[in-house]
């Protein structure tokens, strides 16, 4: 049995399965066991030279009344992309995902995403005197960016559902009076759908107020922001 999610045109799934699968590169993320399985992050690289993100599993699942006995927990966080991009949330650019059983009909996953140009994890750029550097304005934008992509993302009832700081990642382009911040969102694997947007909303806030290193005063601006944003995403 096989479950496949190719996003780019070309060779059969099957194919690109086992080209994907046959790549190898740096790990960014060692492989750990957990959820009766193996599942860990490569960096590699396209015929083209392009970076990708390849999240290879084995066995590793998740459970749920829709999927008692067990799925890949992969083809929960390509749901979650295909519908954070439908929402304009900014998120990973899928390649590939696909499941496949092997010999011992044990579960091999991939999902394979765009690397995100440019963006760093918002403590590094905390760290290495981004906010400094770029001055208030900048971080204005970024705090207002996070809140809106939250935003849009509670108001379709998606729960990130870890949504700790080092998940946000930003990214500032141009200089000066010309700069301007964003932010994307990542590690979508415990994503899912709640039955309203006030549930997705009050799990996730609360969660990264406890995940994260805003000041009081930071925490106030972007609550301030969001609560605005969230109240225009839910009425449009």
């Amino acid at each position: 049995m096989a479950v496949n999610g190719a996003v780019e045109g070309g060779p059969s799934t099957d194919k690109r399965f086992d080209y994907f699968w046959n790549q190898r590169g740096e790990w960014v993320e060692e492989p750990n066991r957990r959820r009766g399985g193996e599942s860990g992050v490569q960096r590699i690289h396209a015929t083209h030279g392009e970076l990708l993100y390849a999240k290879r599993q084995t066995g590793h699942i998740y459970r749920s009344w829709m999927h008692p006995f067990g799925r890949p927990t992969v083809l929960r966080e390509r749901d979650a992309l295909n519908g954070l991009h439908a929402l304009k949330v900014r998120v990973p650019r899928m390649i590939f995902c696909g499941a496949q059983r092997d010999a011992q009909n044990q579960w091999r996953a991939l999902l394979v995403t765009k690397a995100l140009d440019g963006f760093d994890e918002i403590e590094n750029w905390y760290a290495s005197g981004g906010r400094a550097r770029h001055g208030e304005p900048v971080h204005d934008q970024i705090l207002e960016d996070l809140a809106e992509n939250l935003a849009r993302m509670h108001a379709g009832r998606w729960q990130h559902s870890c949504l700790y700081i080092k998940h946000v990642f930003v990214r500032v382009t141009g200089e000066g009076e010309h700069a301007r911040g964003e932010v994307a969102l990542l590690d979508l694997e415990k994503c899912r759908r709640r039955l309203t947007a006030d549930q997705a909303s009050q799990h996730d806030i609360k969660q990264l107020r406890r995940h994260s290193s805003f000041s009081d005063a930071d925490w106030e601006r972007f609550t301030g922001l969001y609560k605005a944003a969230f109240e225009k995403a839910t009425k449009g």
